[in-house]
């Protein structure tokens, strides 16, 4: 997804003279700005509301710029790898570009992790870093790094900008990388030197065009035709669907086109929400800890149309197993370099989403073919089948124990009528959360899926909360996750955001355990928490309100408490130590593999 150095070759000063909408009376009357005030300038031109970020010496004049304007709001983090979260989350929520700004050094390394999470789930950002100055780069300065160099491998592209004057258009060019075609991160190194030198302002360019980057967005007519034929011939087909169908705002379209053919849908846990949780079509979410009616479809229909979604190892398993099926497959996706990636598919369609299948529908409304209703039914008779194994049937347990999963859907039974978003941190919680928090309407789900991060789950409702200051939004977290950005509790006491942190704490790091006990002989290496603080107390110090909650009965009155409190809250939820995520997919098994909870674990 890398953008090349040669497709950004033409020279900088043949790039300014191109730009777009450039004020001539600006440069007529000698208008000279710092690159400080020149990048705040064109962030505002992007409609920038918020960035957030962290203080330091290589980005003072910077901070300076934005001392002295009040359209954009910055938010100081306590933590340089939260700001990029929490700019990923406000990018997730909105599908607006997200924006961090970090110093030089430690700032930019910090920041390292954010970028990969948003790199690995296709997140629209920019990441302003600091640099020293042009003439100490290379020499082993003051917290310097090759932040280029660092970051090329985890960003669609990154510039290093040596010359005040390069600024506005560098900056037009950031913000058009990264949210075209596949989105990405998109990171600006600014030397402090450059920010702090005047140069001519030009104005802001209006458009930005590069040589070698335009990606496609019309689906080949000739191809989608054919996937038409191909899908009203199916037997047995079904939709799969991923991330790219949310970043493409394509919810719409895909459930006008899963309505109008009536057949089977799957989002993975990077889709959910696209298609609704509570329709009969929506077979659950596919994979590792996916259902068995919706792994099965997947193993056992002759045509499946994927749209964007890229084939991971988590959905399908081993594409050697995958393959052992005979079926056809379309493919629907704006990076042709995820075609054929991991499965060798039958009709590649590049091109954006939203406009491909818009024009699939139209097509399939202006055909009078229609597909075999008699074989569908059957089809349908089958996935019923499999459905009523209800796989994701759990113990309630007894009145003291607290099952995670009755927590997700208490929660979920509280909030599904509001405006609710959802957070998560990475480890059994999460997928609990996909499991169990039914969602109906696309990015209010918010988590990190690629990379699989730990700590994103408090970073990401701060950002999801300033888009959404009249929203619910909710931390589904765990005791180890929580841990390692708890000081944005901090944060989220400053801009008085009012998150609630649902902490599942089983005393363990839960994925880790449960792999150990699986595939390890129940040897628990490190995995056990040995030292948690208590998070009521934790809570306390930074000024914000906590609830431990121990019984089932509990469980109930908490949510309600922590929905009424105006402020931030944490509620500890000490749940059941053992309990395990099912069904589950063995890694290198094939999805029809799926193995469900053992009776004894339902007895429990």
């Amino acid at each position: 997804m890398e953008i090349s150095k040669a497709e950004l070759s033409s020279t900088a000063a043949a790039q300014r003279q191109a730009a777009h909408g450039a004020s001539k009376s600006a440069v007529a009357e000698g208008l000279e700005l710092r690159g400080a005030e020149i990048l705040v300038k064109g962030l505002q031109a992007e409609g920038v509301k918020f960035i957030w970020g962290y203080p330091g010496g290589a980005v003072l004049h910077i901070y300076d710029a934005f001392y002295k304007q009040d359209t954009i709001q910055h938010i100081l983090v306590r933590h340089e790898q939260a700001a990029v979260h929490a700019a990923d989350g406000y990018a997730r929520a909105t599908g607006d570009v997200g924006v961090a700004l970090v110093t030089s050094g430690p700032g930019v390394t910090n920041a390292v992790t954010g970028i990969a999470t948003a790199y690995m789930d296709s997140i629209p950002m920019v990441i302003i870093t600091g640099q020293v100055p042009t003439a100490a780069i290379g020499l082993d300065a003051f917290q310097e790094c090759d932040t280029v160099g660092i970051t090329r491998p985890i960003v669609k592209h990154n510039f290093l900008v040596k010359d005040p004057r390069d600024l506005a258009i560098t900056l037009k060019k950031a913000f058009h990388i990264a949210r075209s075609g596949r989105p990405g991160p998109v990171v600006v190194d600014i030397p402090k030197d450059v920010s702090f030198k005047k140069a001519p302002y030009e104005g802001y360019p209006q458009s930005v065009e590069m040589r070698s980057y335009n990606p496609v967005r019309r689906g080949h007519g000739g191809q989608i035709r054919k996937a038409l034929q191909l899908l009203l011939a199916a037997k047995r087909p079904y939709i799969y669907t991923g991330g790219g169908v949310l970043l493409g705002n394509a919810t719409n379209e895909l459930r006008t086109l899963v309505d109008m053919l009536g057949y089977p849908v799957t989002n993975t846990l990077m889709g959910l929400g696209a298609y609704p949780a509570s329709d009969r079509k929506f077979l659950g979410m596919p994979g590792m800890h996916g259902t068995v009616e919706a792994n099965n479809a997947m193993q056992h229909c002759d045509v499946l149309l994927a749209v964007g979604a890229r084939f991971d190892d988590r959905v399908i398993g081993n594409p050697k197993h995958f393959a052992q099926n005979e079926r056809k497959i379309i493919h629907i996706d704006i990076d042709p370099s995820s075609i054929s990636k991991r499965v060798k598919v039958d009709i590649p369609i590049v091109g954006d989403v939203k406009d491909v299948l818009t024009e699939l529908i139209s097509m399939i409304r202006e055909t009078t073919t229609r597909a075999d209703a008699g074989a569908l039914a059957a089809w349908w008779d089958t996935i019923e089948g499999w459905r009523s194994r209800d796989c994701l049937k759990y113990s309630m347990g007894s009145a003291d124990v607290i099952k995670p999963q009755y927590v997700v859907e208490t929660l979920w039974n509280m909030t599904k009528d509001a405006d609710t978003y959802i957070t998560s941190d990475v480890g059994q919680h999460q997928m609990w959360a996909a499991q169990y928090y039914r969602f109906d309407e696309p990015r209010r789900w918010i988590n990190s899926g690629g990379l699989g991060t730990m700590g994103v789950g408090l970073p990401y409702a701060m950002g999801v909360q300033m888009a959404n200051p009249g929203a619910q939004v909710a931390v589904i977290t765990g005791e180890a996750s929580i841990q390692m950005c708890i000081q944005e509790l901090s944060t989220c006491k400053q801009y008085h955001l009012p998150i609630k942190l649902v902490n599942l704490n089983n005393r363990y790091m839960g994925m880790v355990r449960q792999w150990q006990e699986f595939f390890y002989g129940n040897r628990y290496a490190e995995s056990y928490m040995d030292a948690l603080p208590d998070f009521v107390k934790l809570a306390d110090a930074y000024g914000i309100r906590g609830i431990r909650v121990e019984t089932k009965g509990e469980v109930a009155s908490a949510i309600r408490e922590a929905r009424a409190h105006k402020g931030p809250i944490l509620l500890d939820f000490q749940i059941d130590q053992e309990e395990n995520v099912w069904p589950m997919v063995p890694a290198g098994a094939a999805l029809s593999e799926t193995i469900e909870a053992p009776a004894e674990e339902l007895a429990r």
